[in-house]
């Protein structure tokens, strides 16, 4: 069963890049007494999530920070090395957070997996956009296949 408005997110560890390299980060740690706006692609550097997904939040960063979001964060199953490039090549650096839900299981606790075998893409994340508000899902927008609208930035923005 998908997550829903009103529940608490999963308990899970993604993970970040720093300076210092990879790093673990819990759900807790992320969302815990803030208002963070989540927003999940099927893959890094995949066509549209690289033209049109990641470049709307990084874009609009300032306009969350101006309605109350302390944090945008992009979750994706990949791996924390592709994650810290892909956000690095699309200058997210200190707008988007970039974390790797590497084996899925984030996307799986959330009922929001999807199968990209036949794309040779094996199990990902559906396309979908959150707002969270200290844990708990105040505002969910899931994509239907081969869309892309209610997931971007400027949909979750007019939910703001």
């Amino acid at each position: 069963m998908a997550i829903k408005v009103g529940d608490k997110l999963p308990e899970a560890t993604f993970m970040e890049m720093t300076v210092d390299g990879p790093k673990p980060v819990t759900t807790a740690e992320v969302f815990g007494g803030k208002t963070v706006a989540l927003f999940a692609v099927p893959g890094a550097y995949t066509p549209t999530c690289s033209a049109r997904h990641l470049p709307g939040y990084v874009d609009k960063a300032g306009d969350f920070k101006t309605k109350g979001v302390d944090d945008i964060v992009c979750t994706s199953v990949n791996d924390v090395f592709v994650m810290g490039a892909w956000g690095k090549s699309s200058h997210a650096d200190e707008k988007v957070r970039m974390l790797a839900d590497g084996n899925g299981a984030f996307a799986q606790a959330l009922g929001l997996e999807l199968d990209a075998s036949g794309f040779g893409m094996g199990k990902r994340s559906q396309r979908y956009s959150m707002l969270v508000k200290d844990g708990v899902v105040a505002e969910l927008n899931v994509e239907a296949g081969g869309e892309f609208k209610v997931s971007s930035a400027d949909y979750l923005l007019g939910q703001l």
